[in-house]
């Protein structure tokens, strides 16, 4: 049960609402680049920085400067017990641990140095680098410390497959299909650039299990993995020379502006690797324009050097923008009209992967990065037409905005949903695949997304349509049975609850409507006792284990340390579902009591999600922008109406 509402008719405390909501909105605007941007750091876990430092050694381009200032980095993320994990406070994880210690060990750090030895006994007692993911030992073959021979295989030939054939490269989704290409070369090659050291203190002598149960598709698998393992010794040598050069060319065709590949980490570090095994030089305008590209990526500062894993600027600065709005900036503003032309510029009007599924569609939307032109997503797209929409602006913004929603309207899939990048993405047998132990393979509809498109189609008039329609019963459809909704892009149920609410309302759902009942009821009882609302990111392990679910023991679902964002995401529900309740009062004023002298909130909490269960983000504007969005709205609905 949440605690009684602290009264807002006090007007000390309705001032520090009011001063918590301009400080926010004024350091927001504080932050905006002079050509009209924002953009966060996009903070993830030390693998990004071991592998940085194994790709250049790879590449044979690393250096001691480099290598120092990221060990002094990865050293800092190190806890207590010696490991590292995959976001703030989260439980160890065996992999990065073993990339961070291979990172420190190219270094120069001694193994016999506490921090190390400390990793080196966890990895052990954890099955040491046999128990490591796929990708990981697939790094440690690279640099000569696994065998290719034990790494499952991906034939280049897959470039040759049909759309219509399950598991060609357009059944997965895009992030993983630009990994997978460049990695059959590079399965194929087995590259092998040794380090100045061995890992023998990291070995057990215990093996993974090799075998699946018999009548499963993962023994299928395993079978066909033999085969390839017994055809890439004596393959149809005109075949696999014309697929690599297909794959080659597949990869070329897809380097961005700036030299990367999807604006990612994933794709860009292999597409270099398997051009470079190819045998293309590092002065080739390809490799030279991606290894380039990876310094503008690069954070040094105080707490070391660290690369970023993806950028956000058009997400960013659409978020800013609705927030700003909220918060009482008009669409006048020129920060907002800047804001409004620099989107208008990074509007792509050209065909990418997404046209596969649907060829008949008409380009125009938006993609999460600078440059990332391949590869327009469904959610930035819906909000940059939000943010597009509270700016005073031109014929062409309008115009603009019309493309972005026909393009978005046209990449629902058939049952009614969207996801992030793809149509009718799903096909779950790609999890099947031996190197699927690591990320999200498919693209399906999210609850977020679908919620996202809803919002916006209603916005722009078109509730009614057919296709909001479809969205709203999509939503309604897949409601989980506590009454909140997973949240495949932010942490986790808090976010899908935050972004679905208010999306049903504005398409018109009554807000007494029992699937928003449930929902306001669900935020409620899982509100913490400080006001606040937080959840862990093991939620995602919850959602991982269906007995629980059965069991109504979702163990982290809600749950969690409260954070701003968490509790914008909560509050802006609140709000959309005409909540004047004590939760909601509560909320604001933990908002207000937490936030900094400098307007901003403490947020070392990662509440974005790349891969659910596996990858994690620590959007840095989070703790802002969504706090401003949600206390601007707070103030319009409810200040004004306390006496």
């Amino acid at each position: 049960m949440s605690a009684p509402a602290e009264s807002l008719a006090d007007p000390d405390q309705k001032a520090a609402v009011g001063a918590a909501l301009i400080a926010g909105r004024e350091h927001l605007r504080g932050l905006q680049n002079p050509d009209g941007w924002w953009k966060g750091e996009l903070e993830t876990n030390v693998t990004m920085d071991a592998e940085d430092l194994l790709l250049r050694h790879i590449l044979g381009i690393r250096g001691d400067a480099e290598t120092e200032r990221a060990a002094v980095w990865i050293r800092s993320q190190q806890r207590a017990d010696g490991t590292w994990a995959n976001f703030a406070d989260g439980p160890a994880d065996l992999s990065t641990t073993v990339e961070a210690y291979v990172a420190l060990r190219l270094a120069g750090d001694d193994t016999e140095a506490p921090h190390l030895a400390k990793a080196a006994q966890f990895i052990r007692n954890e099955g040491g680098l046999a128990a490591s993911r796929v990708f990981t030992r697939m790094w440690l073959a690279m640099v000569g410390q696994w065998s290719w021979d034990e790494l499952p295989v991906l034939p280049p030939e897959l470039i040759y497959l049909p759309k219509w054939v399950p598991l060609n490269v357009y059944d997965f989704a895009c992030w993983a299909r630009q990994t997978i290409v460049p990695l059959t070369i590079v399965s194929t090659l087995r590259p092998v650039h040794p380090l100045p050291f061995d890992l023998a203190e990291l070995h057990t002598g215990r093996l993974r299990p090799t075998r699946s149960p018999l009548l499963s598709w993962a023994r299928g698998f395993e079978l066909l993995d033999w085969v390839l393992h017994r055809y890439g010794r004596h393959p149809v040598q005109p075949l696999r020379r014309a697929a690599m050069a297909r794959a080659a060319e597949w990869i070329i065709r897809r380097q961005e502006a700036d030299g990367c590949w999807g604006g990612i980490q994933p794709p860009w570090v292999y597409s270099l690797i398997a051009l470079h095994s190819l045998g293309y030089p590092l002065e080739h305008p390809v490799l030279a324009r991606g290894i380039a590209g990876l310094d503008g990526f690069v954070v040094d500062d105080e707490h070391g050097r660290r690369l970023e894993a993806c950028q956000s600027p058009v997400w960013d600065t659409a978020l800013a923008v609705i927030a700003l709005a909220d918060a009482g900036v008009p669409a006048e503003d020129p920060g907002l009209r800047a804001a409004g032309s620099w989107l208008l510029a990074e509007e792509i009007t050209t065909r990418g992967d997404w046209a596969v599924r649907r060829p008949d569609l008409a380009p125009g939307g938006w993609a999460f990065e600078f440059h990332n032109d391949g590869y327009p997503d469904i959610d930035d797209t819906a909000e940059v037409v939000l943010a597009l929409r509270r700016v005073a602006g031109s014929t062409a913004l309008a115009a603009a905005a019309g493309r972005g929603v026909a393009w978005s309207t046209g990449m629902a899939s058939s049952d009614g949903g969207w996801a992030a990048f793809d149509a009718d993405n799903t096909r779950e047998l790609a999890y099947q695949i031996p190197f699927a132990d690591f990320g999200a393979m498919i693209d399906p509809p999210s609850a977020d997304v679908t919620a996202h498109m809803v919002e916006m189609l209603a916005a722009e008039g078109q509730a009614a349509s057919p296709a909001a329609q479809r969205g709203v019963q999509w939503l309604l459809a897949h409601q989980e049975p506590d009454g909140s909704w997973f949240g495949r892009w932010g942490a986790n149920y808090v976010y899908g609850t935050g972004a679905v609410i208010p999306a049903l309302v504005a398409a018109g759902l009554g807000r007494s409507h029992p699937a928003i009942r449930r929902a306001i009821d669900w935020l409620g009882q899982v509100q913490n006792a400080d006001g606040g609302w937080g959840e862990d990111l093991r939620s995602y392990d919850d959602a991982r284990r269906p007995e629980l679910a059965e069991r109504s023991q979702q163990i982290w679902s809600g749950r969690g340390e409260s954070t701003a964002s968490q509790t914008a995401w909560a509050m802006l529900a609140l709000i959309a579902a005409g909540q004047d309740s004590p939760a909601l009062h509560r909320g604001a004023s933990w908002l207000a009591r937490t936030q900094r002298a400098d307007g901003t909130w403490d947020e070392p909490q990662f509440t974005g999600t790349g891969f659910p269960g596996d990858f994690y983000i620590n959007y840095h504007l989070y703790r802002l922008v969504f706090p401003v969005m949600a206390l601007g709205r707070y103030q319009r609905e409810h200040l004004e109406a306390v006496s």
